[in-house]
């Protein structure tokens, strides 16, 4: 396995206390999707990040046991809806800097979690909200997922190609970009705020707004005239054809990005073309240029390729699937991916020189540490609670 270990894997491990975040508490209210994949980078980065969950679990449930967004962190139940809920809640939220909530906008204020509540009791806590419409809009209180969201942003049109419906990049460009990303970054400055002022403040991350803001280079080239609002007639989008992927021999795909001349000037030379290649420059010849260079790939496997461009400067690369990728040298010898628990599985990212990151348990069972928070948090009535 071309992968690093950070340990056996065997038990729990510990939840928090490495890397930069080392010290932080974070409670985390139970969720799906960005809110546990922003609580989960904040738990890789040190934080000691509860994750508060609902007796009965939630819905799209992962095996907690292989749910990956949960590692590192520690899990109580608690039912928000019962009468002394919100109160173990809040004896939480007393001790903590961070509070991490998805829900529909309004239900945590009528669940008595709600920001003037946990201020009440905390007030240099950043509060962080995480939803796709954000707090307030027409569409605020509508349901949705990735795919809507970044729909309305003009992204997901960007992508594909022409006279083709638009391909769906997962949930990497909406829920995790926009969305997770945006909910650290705002987390992160609320923190900064409240260390220097002792005041804390809610931060309002919806998957809209930062999906948006991810096309803010993408704005400025329209408005320069350098980029058609359509898809694959671009730069960057597949129009290109020193710019997007190319199917080989065996079924497998390359993909180029030799956008630069030095390095078109190599790539052509590799693949063997330069002779017979339209000019670069002249974008009624990119469609002769693109038959050109897609029936050169076709004469290779995909291992014989990468073996071709491997180590130079003509930016290709073979397209690897997820099983794949951990054992791809140049990832290997990073150690990119690691395994912990028996699960293969990206390391935290990014990288710090003296506050190293690792991950260092697994998955939070829902419940499976109530005692531990209690005992670390001085929370005792969690474990009244939980014997009742």
């Amino acid at each position: 396995m071309a992968v690093t270990g950070n340990g056996s894997g065997n038990g729990r491990g510990h939840a928090s206390g490495r890397g930069p975040l080392a010290g932080l508490r974070v409670v985390e209210l139970a969720g799906i999707g960005p809110g546990p994949f922003a609580a989960m980078l904040l738990a890789d980065l040190g934080a000691d990040v509860v994750r508060v969950d609902r007796p009965g679990g939630g819905g799209l449930a992962v095996d907690p046991a292989h749910d990956l967004t949960n590692r590192g962190k520690r899990s109580v139940l608690v039912d928000l809806k019962s009468a002394d809920g919100p109160a173990r809640v809040l004896d939480l939220v007393e001790r903590a800097d961070v509070l991490v909530e998805g829900f529909r906008p309004g239900v945590a204020e009528r669940l008595g979690v709600g920001p003037a509540e946990c201020h009440a009791r905390n007030p240099q806590l950043v509060y962080g909200r995480m939803t796709g419409w954000g707090q307030k809009g027409p569409l605020a209180q509508t349901a949705g997922h990735d795919i809507a969201y970044i729909a309305v942003t003009g992204a997901l049109g960007m992508i594909g190609n022409p006279g083709e419906p638009p391909a769906v990049p997962a949930n990497l460009v909406g829920d995790y970009a926009g969305g997770s990303l945006y909910l650290v970054i705002g987390v992160l400055a609320a923190l900064q705020h409240a260390r220097t002022t002792g005041t804390g403040q809610v931060v309002d991350a919806a998957i809209v707004d930062g999906t948006a803001h991810l096309t803010a280079m993408i704005h400025g080239m329209m408005a320069a005239g350098g980029w058609q609002d359509r898809r694959g007639a671009n730069l960057l989008d597949g129009g290109c054809p020193f710019y997007g992927t190319y199917e080989t021999s065996d079924g497998g795909y390359m993909a180029v990005g030799a956008l630069e001349q030095q390095f078109y000037d190599t790539f052509v030379e590799l693949l063997d073309i330069a002779d017979r290649a339209p000019d670069r420059k002249d974008i009624a010849r990119w469609g002769e240029l693109r038959e050109v260079v897609a029936a050169r790939f076709r004469t290779r496997t995909r291992e014989e390729w990468t073996a071709v461009f491997e180590g130079t400067d003509a930016c290709v690369a073979p397209v690897l699937s997820l099983r794949e990728a951990p054992h791809h040298p140049h990832l290997a010898a990073r150690g990119t991916f690691t395994e912990f628990g028996g699960i293969v599985q990206p390391a935290p990212a990014p990288r710090f020189s003296a506050t190293p990151t690792a991950v260092t348990a697994d998955p939070a069972l829902p419940g499976a540490d109530t005692v531990s928070v209690a005992r670390d948090w001085d929370v005792p009535a969690l474990v009244a609670k939980e014997a009742d």
